[in-house]
């Protein structure tokens, strides 16, 4: 019998909009979720005050950030019996990235990032200044989660995804929306 492919959402958006407090709140409904590498990747660098950091080296970061992003994708997509799974960012966060700070975007990246293809519906949370706050691994300014924002956005609609914006509102009615959408998918269909 053959393995049926499991869904793969990403939940993207510039920093600061909620992403990993849905994420969050997902995986208390029994989803399985998976962590954003960028964040993940910044705290390491700090603890071995390695130059992998956006603000210091932004080629190796994104370089970091796509190789652990295309681990994370083939690891997840090798469960077994995977149903759904939900990304704190997917593996084209870091083209975007690339776009938002003007950094020619590598043509086998390209190639790599549309070969691990997600759900065509793509979630992404826009900028919410009420809510933004740096910390030790957010150190953007408002108006740099805009372009964000923005570049990713782009991005995914180049690589053929339906971008659906998640409306700003709360936590349980944010939740609500995306099961809403993905209850409303009638095709576990990625984009190919």
């Amino acid at each position: 019998m053959e393995k049926e492919t499991p869904i793969l959402y990403v939940i993207t958006g510039g920093p600061g909009s909620g992403k990993t407090t849905l994420l969050d709140e997902l995986g208390r409904k029994g989803f399985i979720t998976v962590p954003e590498e960028g964040r993940r990747i910044i705290k390491e660098q700090l603890s071995l005050n390695g130059e992998g950091l956006p603000w210091i080296n932004k080629i190796l970061f994104a370089k970091l950030m796509f190789e652990a992003s295309a681990a994370a994708y083939q690891k997840i997509s090798r469960i077994p019996d995977l149903k759904t799974a939900f990304f704190d960012r997917g593996i084209l966060d870091t083209i975007g990235y690339l776009k938002t700070e003007n950094i020619r975007v590598p043509e086998e990246m390209k190639t790599q990032a549309g070969a691990m293809a997600y759900h065509k519906n793509v979630f992404i949370l826009p900028p919410w200044h009420e809510i933004y706050e740096n910390d030790p691994e957010r150190k953007q300014t408002p108006e740099e989660a805009v372009l964000t924002f923005d570049c990713i956005k782009e991005t995914y609609l180049e690589f053929g995804y339906h971008v659906i914006e998640v409306p700003k509102d709360t936590l349980q009615r944010r939740l609500q929306f995306i099961l809403e959408k993905i209850g409303a998918d009638n095709s576990d269909s990625a984009v190919s």
